[in-house]
């Protein structure tokens, strides 16, 4: 199917899912997961596929994000049936009230109609866009890039059967076969057709779609998340939580970038910080982070020396910008003037300085003596995940099935006029 053609598929089929009851709906859901899991060897030979056509285009890093196995299958099916297991957000009445004329009045959950989610190459947004779309009411319209293109093909394809099963419209979740800018372009025009357009990406991608798109757009993804530690941090604790957040998984949104250090600390925290990041790395096989210091982080330990850019820069990789700061106020000026608004932490035992941190400190998720790893829809208790906004208008940080829905006022009378 040509774009157009999907994209009035989409407005089609989105009267259908707007009136789809909860039963229906979870029952589709279950039955896409049950297609998802007896698809594994397809989708399994197609992800093959794609990373032997993608092997020396992309870093290790991102081909793990491409890789699928059986295991992380059935992980995402099993997301699909957690989605099921939440509450249904549409027809909630989220506020009423009655005025003096007798008249009632109710804001009603209703589903935002299509959603479109342009990403990259993690197919594992395939299923899990498309399961939140579907409990919460919606449409939606997948394009992803073109290195994991044959994943997610074998991915929907999965899902429309199980919608098919269901009596649900095959339509209600498609993915775009154009993987060129022209649908990139197409979605981000498509005025009438797409009500919510969702870039889930590089910074590139997440620009691209700000300075282009005519349709409704919510920023999401870009993260230079900054972790603080504070004087009084346990720095044992510390160390351990700056080794979750860069290492466990550096590709993600919610890895964190950039290091700030008090100088009360910086002695005893950066020696433990490189024994663990580089030489207990080395020495277990396992690749080091490289640390790109500052001025006052080299006089420490060695690494790297830090450019301006390394700390307005999404590595995605084991790389780490490293700043030693005066105190609490030092940091939080430094993550106001190059935080993305997506996910920072303070750890510190101060619990002053723990609430300074969180009430300044403007991003999605703030965090006191944690990983910014938890930033995610799964971690939240949303199921899973349309993407991480690092805006405030609608929807601010892990999108779940609230931030899929709109209202509308739904009044009720007995003849009342005006």
């Amino acid at each position: 199917m040509t774009t157009q053609e999907i994209l009035e598929a989409a407005r089609s089929a989105k009267s259908q899912m707007a009136l789809a009851d909860t039963e229906k709906k979870n029952a589709a859901l279950h039955a896409m997961a049950d297609w998802l899991v007896s698809e594994t060897n397809a989708i399994l030979i197609a992800n093959e596929a794609d990373l032997i056509a993608s092997q020396g285009k992309i870093s290790e890093v991102m081909l793990d994000r491409l890789r699928l196995t059986k295991e992380r299958i059935l992980d995402m099916a099993e997301g699909i049936r957690q989605v099921a297991a939440l509450p249904d957000p549409v027809g909630k009445i989220r506020y009423s009230h009655s005025r003096p004329n007798g008249i009632r009045i109710d804001r009603v959950a209703c589903p935002l109609g299509v959603v479109a989610i342009i990403y990259e190459s993690r197919p594992n947004v395939t299923s899990d866009a498309a399961a939140l779309a579907i409990k919460s009411g919606n449409a939606c319209i997948l394009r992803c890039g073109k290195e994991a293109w044959r994943s997610s093909a074998a991915i929907v394809h999965a899902l429309k059967q199980g919608l098919a099963a269901k009596h649900l419209s095959m339509d209600a979740v498609s993915l775009i076969e154009d993987t060129t800018h022209d649908s990139a372009n197409a979605l981000m025009t498509a005025t009438g057709y797409v009500d919510l357009l969702i870039p889930r990406g590089g910074a590139g991608l997440i620009n691209a779609c700000v300075q282009n798109a005519k349709v409704p757009c919510i920023q999401t993804g870009t993260g230079i998340c900054h972790i603080y530690v504070d004087d009084s941090a346990d720095v044992s604790q510390a160390v351990d939580i700056v080794e979750n957040a860069k290492t466990s998984r550096p590709s993600v949104c919610n890895a964190m970038e950039v290091c700030l250090v008090s100088e009360g600390v910086a002695e005893t925290f950066l020696p433990a910080l490189k024994e663990r990041l580089v030489e207990e790395r080395e020495a277990t096989g396992k690749q080091p982070v490289e640390l790109r210091l500052d001025t006052r982080a080299a006089q420490i330990i060695d690494g790297t020396t830090a450019a301006a850019e390394d700390f307005d820069t999404e590595f995605l990789d084991y790389i780490l910008a490293v700043k030693v700061v005066r105190d609490v106020d030092e940091a939080i000026a430094h993550i106001s003037v190059h935080s993305t608004g997506h996910s920072e932490a303070i750890l510190t035992k101060d619990e002053a300085h723990a609430a300074r941190f969180t009430a300044m400190v403007d991003s999605a998720a703030v965090y006191v003596n944690a990983s910014t790893r938890f930033t995610d829809g799964g971690e939240f208790g949303l199921g899973c995940e349309m993407g991480i906004s690092t805006q405030k208008l609608h929807a601010r940080g892990p999108m779940g099935l609230e931030e899929l829905c709109s209202y509308k006022y739904v009044i009720h009378g007995d003849g009342q006029i005006r």
